[in-house]
């Protein structure tokens, strides 16, 4: 097995565990994997799979944020909602290391909910429902990961 390969392999893994900890570019990782593997492969096989990757990483993007959006849409949760979200979170991430882009988002969007609705009980389902639709985008980008990791491997199998 070559460096590449080797160093193509790191930065698949590392882009996947990108997916779950949303510090690194997780799928930009994986394509820049298997773009290294590609490179150094230098042959027309080597290029199908890298296109053929990118093509699956570039359709779950689109996914991991048209399918989740359009569930919040249609549960009436607010895009400036899940900004609010977004913002706490990247304070959270300073504040509390490791969790703390987590509860920055929750409480974000608990907190935006709760000044639009006026009352907890009606702030708190919307929050789940935005949880909900954050752990589903990183299902998508996951599995988009894993899929572009499985072409590379059938490629590295096949090369």
């Amino acid at each position: 097995m070559s460096t590449e390969t080797v160093l193509a392999a790191v930065l698949i893994v590392v882009g996947l565990a990108g997916v779950v900890v949303p510090v690194l570019p997780g799928l930009v990782l994986v394509a820049l994997g298997v773009g290294l593997w590609a490179f150094a492969e230098g042959s027309v096989a080597g290029w199908v799979v890298f296109g053929i990757a990118v093509a699956v990483l570039v359709l779950g993007t689109v996914v991991k944020y048209a399918l989740p959006g359009k569930r919040l849409r249609e549960s009436g949760v607010p895009w400036i909602t899940l900004a609010a979200g977004a913002l706490l979170g990247v304070f959270g991430f300073f504040l509390v290391p490791v969790v703390g882009l987590f509860l920055g988002f929750i409480l974000g969007v608990y907190l935006a909910e709760l000044l639009r609705l006026s009352s907890h009980a009606a702030a708190w389902p919307s929050t789940v429902q935005a949880l909900k639709a954050v752990g589903l985008s990183m299902l998508i980008e996951l599995a988009a990961g894993l899929l572009a990791t499985a072409v590379w491997i059938g490629g590295v199998v096949l090369a």
